[in-house]
């Protein structure tokens, strides 16, 4: 719900913004105002986000989907997910232990450089995400199982840049840094389920993804 409120009032700002700022270049963007990218992006969070414990998280892929309306040739608003999760492999002293499933959502603003038809276009975007973490479980000391985590949400920040093929279509390149903590609740520590304490994961993922995109 927090998210949905979100995403309406960035549109409602942007709907209502002073007549300088969503001006469009027709003869630019030929009056095009929305785009999807299609991709798959690598997930990397930090490599020891459980404090106390000996684990390293690797890495996982995940297709991703992107939604944009655009206010004009620079300025817009991108809702972007994953379609599905990424597996974290955690390992520790001997080896694979178990896994965590992350799959994202964030809504951000974007300002895009240079013209619609220059043959590389840098942008950037702020933004708000939120995270489920699923299918977590993990077998080592202090934790022998860790059975739930709170969804992750913050702030986002995207760099990336788009190549146009055609007016219509376009590849993209990204990169995407998540700052958000979770607290895992009713883990069991040596042996014995605690359901009164809290451990604190500090994942604090970041994206690097390519895709293939169409305006309409």
């Amino acid at each position: 719900m927090k998210l949905k409120s979100l995403s309406l009032a960035v549109l409602g700002a942007c709907a209502f913004a002073p007549a300088a700022f969503a001006q469009d270049d027709a003869g630019a963007s030929g009056g095009k105002h929305f785009s999807v990218v299609g991709g798959y992006a690598l997930m990397q969070p930090d490599s020891d986000p459980i404090e106390g414990s000996r684990t390293d998280f690797d890495g996982g892929t995940m297709p991703t989907l992107s939604l944009a309306w655009n206010a004009n040739d620079h300025w817009g608003v991108e809702l972007w997910g994953a379609v599905d999760k990424a597996d974290y492999r955690v390992r520790g002293d001997a080896g694979k232990i178990g896994s965590v499933g992350h799959q994202p959502v964030a809504i951000s603003g974007q300002y895009h450089f240079g013209r619609v038809d220059a043959p590389f276009r840098p942008f950037v975007g702020l933004g708000y995400f939120q995270a489920k973490t699923r299918d977590a479980g993990i077998a080592v000391e202090p934790l022998q199982q860790v059975p739930e985590f709170d969804k992750q949400k913050g702030g986002i920040v995207t760099l990336g840049v788009d190549m146009n093929i055609s007016p219509r279509w376009f590849a993209r390149v990204d990169a995407r840094y998540m700052k958000a903590n979770a607290e895992i609740r009713n883990f069991v520590e040596h042996g014995e389920t605690n359901p009164h304490d809290k451990l604190e994961a500090n994942f604090d993922p970041w994206t690097i993804g390519a895709g293939v995109g169409v305006r309409f």
